[in-house]
C-alpha cells in the first residue's frame, strides 16, 4: 500500500465518524418546530444531542485504539439494526450502515498500524 493510500485509510474513518456526529445532530433541529419555552427547549436538545455526544466519546476513544472505535461501532450498529430494521429498513440504511462502514475503517486501521505509523 503507498503512503497516500495509508495515509487516506487513516483519517478516513475520523473524518466520516465527524460527518456522521454532525448529521446525527441535524436530527436534534426537529424540536424548534415545538412551541415551548426556552428553558424546555434547550432540555429538549440537549435529549437529542446524546447519542452525538455518545459518538463523540467513541471516537476519542478510536482515534488512539481502532480495535475499540471497530468494536464499538460495530455493535452500536448491531443494536440499532435489530431495533429498527423490521419496521424502518431506511432508517437501517441511513444509520447503521454508516456505522458498520466506519467500523470497517477503523478495523483496516488496527490490521494496518504498523505500517500507517511508519508511513505517517
Amino acid at each position: 500500500m503507498g503512503r497516500l493510500a495509508l495515509r487516506l485509510l487513516y483519517w478516513s474513518p475520523r473524518v466520516l465518524s465527524i460527518a456522521f456526529a454532525f448529521f446525527l445532530s441535524l436530527f436534534a433541529l426537529d424540536i424548534f418546530r415545538e412551541a415551548m419555552g426556552w428553558w424546555p427547549m434547550a432540555v429538549a436538545l440537549l435529549v437529542h444531542l446524546i447519542p452525538t455526544a455518545i459518538l463523540a466519546g467513541v471516537l476519542v476513544l478510536a482515534w488512539r485504539w481502532e480495535w475499540t472505535g471497530a468494536a464499538i461501532y460495530t455493535l452500536a450498529a448491531v443494536l440499532y439494526g435489530t431495533r429498527v430494521l423490521p419496521q424502518h429498513p431506511s432508517w437501517f440504511f441511513s444509520i447503521a450502515a454508516p456505522l458498520l462502514g466506519i467500523a470497517t475503517l477503523f478495523l483496516l486501521n488496527w490490521i494496518n498500524r504498523s505500517k500507517m505509523r511508519a508511513a505517517l
